[in-house]
């Protein structure tokens, strides 16, 4: 039989993604309207909300894009920088994010954005499981490479895995939500090595 309807077009799916973040990063979710993406993109809204029906799932299919495939490599030679360099790539987002919409008048360390998304996440059941399998993957893919470190001596076999990962994580998103302190690349170094002191850091032998 022959499908019914106009077949999807998956690049309208990037493009409609493409235009929908440099809106958000430039004016902030406040200002992302469904009206405007359409135009951009050349679609109509309706095909924008057959694929997200609000403009909550829409910012967050945005931010998702932007950080689902964070990279990090397992590293034999020297794991602590690998971690650290994985660190700094989601500061880096968070970073993006946190500015997104300010100008000249607006504290450029204001969490709105990110705030915002935490309330759609919260105003939409669908919306929070999306966000939660997004950061269990990112989460899981660290437990991993952490657990090998551990595995060729390269961390103390005292580390657990799961908790470093939320120790290392979880202050950046403290600082952007709660005290607004910068998280740099600064900052990142000095979680690394109070999380990871005794780990041995340059070349293996």
């Amino acid at each position: 039989m022959t499908p019914r309807g106009r077949p999807r077009d998956p690049s309208a799916d990037d493009r409609i993604l493409a235009i929908a973040g440099r809106i958000l990063l430039q004016k902030g979710i406040a200002e992302l309207h469904i009206d405007e993406v359409a135009a951009e993109a050349g679609v109509a809204r309706t095909t924008v909300y057959r694929r997200w029906p609000t403009k909550d799932h829409l910012a967050v299919a945005v931010i998702a894009d932007m950080q689902n495939e964070v990279p990090i490599e397992p590293s034999d030679d020297d794991p602590a920088t690998a971690i650290t360099e994985w660190l700094n790539t989601i500061a880096a987002g968070l970073n993006a994010i946190r500015h997104a919409g300010t100008t000249t008048t607006i504290d450029p360390r204001s969490a709105a954005s990110v705030a915002e998304l935490a309330a759609a996440a919260a105003r939409h059941p669908d919306i929070g499981s999306q966000v939660r399998e997004q950061f269990e993957r990112r989460h899981q893919r660290a437990v991993r490479a952490i657990e090998h470190a551990v595995s060729i001596g390269r961390f103390p076999t005292t580390v657990d895995a799961e908790v470093l990962v939320d120790q290392l994580v979880g202050p950046l998103y403290y600082r952007v939500l709660i005290t607004g302190k910068p998280v740099d690349p600064g900052y990142v170094d000095r979680l690394v090595r109070q999380g990871l002191p005794d780990a041995p850091t340059g070349k293996a032998p």
